[in-house]
């Protein structure tokens, strides 16, 4: 469907009030109602935008919520290529996340968008690009003597994705990032030697 400027930003503003709707205490259960009322649009705007219903809609939150994760890591993810450019990276992850509090967009996607259908590809993209990226870091540091060529890159950037959503996790349960910054360093550590 072809939108106008205006059409686009109606959808897109629907799309980010159920984000964080979705991202809130309490939706689990979110209805087409709720997220009319919370973005003031009409049953019609709805479905004009998202005409397979909650579905569809779900889906385009969990592309926008999939995309929140790699942007909001930026410029400093595309840019591992020094010990300076890893602290600035581990740095805004841990005040991003500080910053959201129990907000998580990924955990959103794991959670209340799992069941989703088409959600698990979204996923599955999004921690193949993520890994990819750190998988690159690792790469070119080891290619600059920074990092031990016996480093598997692969299991080291799936530690670091496994280990900043398991802090995560417990930041959403506890409100702390001490967990998060905990498993960063610890990998990072690893990757220094």
């Amino acid at each position: 469907m072809k939108l106008t400027a205006k059409g686009q930003a109606t959808r897109q503003r629907i799309i980010e009030g159920a984000a964080s709707y979705l991202r809130g205490d309490g939706a689990a259960s979110v209805t087409l109602d709720d997220i009319r009322a919370i973005t003031g649009t009409s049953k019609g705007q709805i479905f004009h935008y998202f005409p397979d219903g909650k579905e569809e809609l779900f889906l385009a939150v969990a592309r926008f919520e999939a995309g929140r994760v790699l942007s909001d890591q930026q410029p400093h993810l595309s840019a591992l290529t020094s010990w300076a450019a890893w602290e600035r990276w581990r740095d805004s992850v841990v005040a991003r996340y500080r910053a959201q509090g129990r907000n998580c967009p990924l955990g959103v996607l794991m959670g209340q968008l799992n069941t989703t259908p088409g959600a698990h590809e979204v996923i599955g993209t999004l921690l193949d690009r993520w890994q990819s990226e750190l998988r690159e870091g690792v790469a070119e540091m080891q290619e600059a003597g920074l990092v031990r060529s016996t480093v598997d890159a692969d299991r080291a950037s799936a530690a670091l994705i496994a280990g900043i959503q398991g802090g995560v996790q417990v930041l959403r349960s506890t409100g702390s990032v001490t967990h998060l910054e905990a498993a960063l360093d610890l990998v990072i550590d690893y990757l220094r030697g």
